[in-house]
């Protein structure tokens, strides 16, 4: 089964979506902040990564920067979706930070669950125009 990291510093929402994701099966790796999170990516390498904006130490936006400017393909190339309820409509990071799929919370878990699912069946992929296999157009909800 996929290895999921889920970055959010929030304790009580990180505990739902921890137990959310366990209940499919997946093995779930939690970090606080987006330092922690790059540690645990390059230690346990998981299948995608979850991660919220705000955040202490390393936010979002850092986090998804340190991972797709990693020269390790292994790392490079994991798909990366946010769960945030602090991004504004516009925000030009939203278009050039190469996620995968950028969800408002609160989201319904059947969306997150489908959105993460994709995910893991696409697999490790680039962000580039010549690659389509990225859902990034079209997985945002509201």
């Amino acid at each position: 089964m996929a290895v999921l990291l889920i970055a959010e510093d929030d304790e009580d929402i990180a505990l739902v979506l921890v137990r959310v994701f366990k209940r499919t099966g997946m093995t779930v790796l939690r970090a606080s902040d987006g330092r922690e999170a790059f540690e645990a990516i390059l230690e346990h390498r998981p299948d995608l990564v979850l991660t919220d904006l705000g955040m202490p130490v390393m936010d979002g936006w850092e986090l998804i920067d340190a991972i797709r400017g990693h020269p390790d393909d292994d790392i490079r190339l994991i798909p990366v979706a946010v769960l945030s309820g602090h991004l504004r409509p516009g925000d030009p990071r939203a278009g050039s930070a190469q996620v995968c799929a950028i969800m408002l919370k609160p989201c319904p878990n059947e969306q997150l669950l489908a959105t993460m699912e994709e995910l893991v069946a696409i697999g490790p992929h680039g962000h580039d125009a010549a690659d389509n296999r990225c859902p990034a157009d079209i997985t945002v909800s509201v």
